[in-house]
């Protein structure tokens, strides 16, 4: 382990606090989550209670190797966020702004077909099946509204 303590760790073009556990700072990068952040940490083999700030410049390029490259190190597919990928037929995992342009340019394709999702994100209405009755509501639509007898 380093000699040295650094309060800041950059991993994936990501400021990380060097206090926290590697496996919670690695979960605060923008699709990485606490399981795949263990999984790579496994792969790593550095422990996942280490604090991350005591890591060595090579434990942290070790890091990044693997979370760019996770097939190669046999991290399993279902544990990457973009299975299928539509041009390439691959799986990959996105990570950081990458991740949101990819979202950014999915929902702009399903607008462009003209999808239903694509309609209820253009409208700006809720996607998932959820209830607009009640919820949900913009502007100055407030409370019930009585029938008249």
């Amino acid at each position: 382990m380093s000699e040295e303590f650094k309060h800041i760790v950059r991993i994936l073009n990501t400021d990380l606090d060097g206090t926290k556990c590697v496996a919670y700072a690695l979960a605060r990068i923008k699709g990485i989550n606490l399981r795949l952040a263990n999984a790579i940490l496994k792969r790593a083999n550095i422990e996942p209670t280490t604090r991350l700030g005591f890591l060595s410049d090579s434990d942290v390029r070790r890091i990044e190797d693997i979370a760019r490259n996770m097939k190669d190190y046999g991290i399993p597919t279902w544990l990457l966020n973009y299975r299928k990928d539509l041009e390439t037929g691959e799986d990959i995992h996105l990570i950081g702004s990458d991740l949101d342009l990819r979202v950014k340019a999915d929902i702009d394709r399903m607008k462009a077909i003209k999808s239903w999702k694509g309609y209820r994100h253009a409208y700006g209405l809720k996607v998932r099946g959820q209830r607009t009755r009640t919820t949900g509501r913009t502007g100055k639509t407030v409370g019930v509204r009585r029938k008249r007898r």
